[in-house]
Order: structure tokens, then C-alpha cells, then sequence
């Protein structure tokens, strides 16, 4: 199906369609969000939906549809596969490992605490003094400083 211009050109809706296709494919190469991609394969299908005779309007419904049907279904199990996102480094895999006070952590002065055989200094996140020897467990890392609480066993 040709599409008529006011200046009096007609462009057959399958090259719409596939300069769709390159333009989300080269946008998603630039964004690798596992988004418009699946624009793209709704843009290529309708690069075949074209030929037949549907008019422009029923073929952007139908690319809505599929577009939609795509994004919503399958990206999810493509993020799965990928695993894109946050992924944790070393430092953030510490929050919740036991470590022990090797330097006495009071609420004006730090300390330090030995995790996984390394020596990192210390805070306690409400103040409160944690002696030499005492188990705690890592909340957070700030920095280069641990924020640490008292250790309390599960009495489970």
C-alpha cells in the first residue's frame, strides 16, 4: 500500500515499517535496555503484515498490539536469561556477613572489624561501643567503612 504525500510521493508502508525496524534496532544497539528491541521485531513482522491490504491505520493498531504483547511478555524472561541490572560487587555482597571487632568501635572513634581475612574500618550504626573481640554484622558499606551492629544469634 502506497502512502501519498502533499508533494505528490508515495512510499510503500513496508519501507515505513523497515526504516522502523533499523531505527528501534540501532536505538536499542545504543541503549541495550532490552526495550525498543522488541519494538523492532513488532516493526519487522509488519515489514510482511504490509504487503497485504491493510490499511496504515489498522497496521499501526496491529504494531501496537504485538509491540505490547512482546514487551510485556517476553521481556521479562529476557532480563531473566541476560540478567541484566544491578549486579552485586564484592563490597555490596558484604551486607549481612558476621565479621569481628579487632579495634574497639565507640560512638566518637572508629574501629575496625576482619571479614573474610581483610581489615576494614568500622562504625557502629546506632553508637553504640562494640569492644575487641565482640561479633557484629555488616548493614552497609560507606566508602571505604563498614557500618556494623551488635551480632545476636538466632535463638531459633
Amino acid at each position: 500500500m502506497k502512502i501519498l504525500f502533499d508533494f505528490g510521493v508515495g512510499i510503500d508502508s513496508h519501507w515505513i515499517w523497515l526504516g522502523l525496524t533499523i531505527l528501534f534496532a540501532v536505538i536499542e544497539g545504543l541503549t541495550l535496555g532490552l526495550t525498543t528491541i522488541w519494538f523492532a521485531l513488532a516493526a519487522l513482522i509488519m515489514v510482511f503484515i504490509s504487503f497485504l491490504p491493510v490499511p496504515l491505520v489498522f497496521q499501526a493498531m496491529i504494531f501496537l498490539v504485538i509491540s505490547a504483547v512482546l514487551l510485556f511478555f517476553t521481556r521479562p524472561l529476557a532480563i531473566k536469561k541476560f540478567k541484566t541490572g544491578n549486579v552485586k560487587t564484592n563490597v555490596d555482597s558484604l551486607a549481612g556477613k558476621t565479621a569481628l571487632v579487632t579495634k574497639q568501635i565507640t560512638e566518637f572513634e572508629r574501629g575496625e572489624i576482619k571479614v573474610n581475612g581483610q581489615i576494614w574500618s568500622a562504625r557502629s550504626e546506632d553508637g553504640s561501643i562494640l569492644t575487641e573481640g565482640t561479633k557484629c554484622e555488616i548493614i552497609r558499606i560507606e566508602g571505604v567503612q563498614a557500618i556494623v551492629k551488635v551480632f545476636i544469634e538466632n535463638q531459633g
